[in-house]
């Protein structure tokens, strides 16, 4: 299982950096155009599209890189043990909100799989297939991490 989590962090950080120098160039490109009358207004969808995919990709390389945003003031000073509860209480809260995820957002794909982007013969299916995909990367991560807070013994 290492091993493809190794495949699956690295993936991640290819397709996400590819993601973030794409929106910026598109976007930069697509304003200097605009600027001398020659609009690209097609890469403003593609950077919309790239912007979906990296905010559900980018948030499953954090969770995997430990690099969450974490409030800590107050979960420094807890004891070890309330920490470990905390974790799994976590979670598990994770999870099931990742299963809603992955639920409505199979749903969602399905409704828009016949609507277009406006100025792109594509569906916005491939747009909304990000969260439940998405979702699914990360449940498997929530899931690894839950499985290492349970066993590893809370420091005394």
């Amino acid at each position: 299982m290492n091993k493809l989590d190794d495949i699956i962090f690295k993936t991640e950080k290819v397709v996400t950096a590819f993601f973030l120098a794409s929106i910026a160039t598109l976007v930069f490109v697509a304003a200097v155009m605009r600027k001398f009358g020659y609009p690209l207004n097609w890469a403003q969808d593609i950077s919309l599209l790239f912007f979906a995919w990296l905010t559900f990709v980018g948030g499953d390389l954090l969770m995997r890189s430990g690099r969450l945003i974490f409030i800590d003031i107050l979960y420094n000073v807890l004891p070890s043990r309330v920490k470990k509860v905390f974790n799994i209480l976590f979670g598990l809260a994770m999870m099931y909100f990742l299963i809603v995820l992955i639920w409505y957002g199979f749903k969602l794909v399905m409704q828009s799989w016949t609507r277009l982007f406006n100025t792109l013969k594509l569906s916005y299916a491939w747009c909304t297939l990000c969260v439940p995909v998405g979702s699914l990367l990360m449940l498997s991560t929530v899931i690894k991490n839950l499985i290492k807070d349970i066993k590893t013994p809370a420091e005394v």
